[in-house]
């Protein structure tokens, strides 16, 4: 605990931040690509204690808020058909389809559970022999290992009543297609230690040559974010495009070998789409062909869904660090967490929660 501590001690942040000052001497643009690090960043009031320079934007990094929203619909029709149980993280269940959502069809009568892991809803599935058992797999690298395991576990056992919903994504493509987009201002990248701590950084050191900028690894407490500031305004004053590990306790460089054999194992590397932004190529994994009786999609008929995103809300936008959530129309009046139109305001790591719980201007 007392580790933990120090990582969260205000005098530490505040003499990291002045050294951020002290080195600063033009502006600079920082995305930071995992939600959770932006709930941190404006929980603690990063946007107002770094030095006016700095403009944080934020990324892609909610797995809820990209999950597409062809995906979503499938679910919701899948979750309303007999003799079936659809188990959810409780962040997906308030997502807007197209019309509806996975609360609503749970409200209605339909068998929707919330689960906390995949293993969770194998049980479900384990218990509930006469139901089919369907987990929305969702997430980015940190949740992949997981669901391949249920996955490998289902076939060991022979389940025929358990299949993944999969919504698999990765980061590196993600940051491709930002710094690709003619109209990015990007300057400087704060990675996510999770997904790092899992898949290592070796991917990013390309990226990093590639587009002349620094990508920095870091955690979510407040010294961990104000370290990787530090790191990435110092890389940008002195003309360093590297990768730098600012997050070591908890990431090297290979990440971590077992949990991306698995992932081997049962996954291969596919286009993606992501909401709001549209397909990125090799962004996302599905199951491979030794799992494919596993793959929802395969396994109910939901080849003809028909979506429609909400003409008010710039969900994408904000995705793609080119808005902001007080830039739309509709934040905090026809689109509040209690009334989402979009999913970065459903979310527990979406922008636009971050920004209205915290108040953020």
């Amino acid at each position: 605990m007392a580790f933990t501590e120090t990582y969260r001690d205000p005098q530490l942040v505040t003499q990291t931040i002045q050294k951020i000052k002290d080195i600063i001497t033009k502006p600079w643009v920082i995305m930071e690509i995992c939600g959770g690090q932006t709930h941190a960043l404006m929980q603690h009031g990063f946007d107002d204690l770094l030095p006016q320079e700095i403009e944080l934007v934020h990324g892609p990094g909610c797995p809820v808020c990209v999950t597409p929203l062809e995906l979503i619909d499938k679910g919701i029709a899948i979750a309303q058909q007999p003799d079936v149980i659809f188990a959810s993280y409780g962040d997906m269940l308030r997502v807007p389809g197209s019309e509806k959502d996975l609360f609503s069809v749970r409200a209605a009568g339909g068998n929707v559970k919330i689960v906390y892991s995949p293993i969770e809803a194998l049980q479900i599935a384990r218990n509930n022999p006469d139901k089919q058992v369907v987990f929305f797999a969702i997430g980015f690298e940190t949740t992949a290992p997981a669901n391949a395991l249920s996955v490998m576990k289902a076939k060991e056992l022979n389940l025929k009543n358990f299949s993944m919903l999969v919504s698999q994504v990765r980061v590196p493509p993600a940051i491709r297609t930002i710094l690709s987009d003619p109209h990015n201002r990007v300057q400087g990248f704060l990675a996510a230690g999770h997904v790092c701590a899992v898949m290592g950084y070796h991917e990013y050191l390309p990226l990093a040559a590639e587009f002349q900028l620094p990508l920095v690894v870091t955690g979510f407490e407040p010294l961990d974010l104000a370290l990787g500031i530090l790191e990435t305004i110092r890389a940008l004053e002195n003309g360093k495009n590297e990768v730098i590990n600012a997050y070591p306790r908890g990431v090297i460089q290979e990440g971590n070998r077992s949990a991306q054999d698995i992932i081997e194992k049962v996954y291969k590397t596919c286009d993606q789409k992501w909401r709001g932004i549209g397909t990125i190529p090799d962004s996302g994994w599905k199951l491979n062909e030794d799992y494919t009786d596993f793959d929802a999609e395969n396994r109910f008929d939901v080849g003809q869904i028909q979506t429609k995103e909400s003409e008010v809300c710039i969900s994408g936008l904000i995705l793609q660090g080119r808005k902001k959530p007080f830039e739309c129309p509709a934040f905090g009046t026809l689109c509040t967490p209690q009334n989402p139109l979009g999913a970065t305001m459903v979310s527990s790591e979406g922008t636009c929660a971050a920004y209205y719980r915290y108040q953020r201007k």
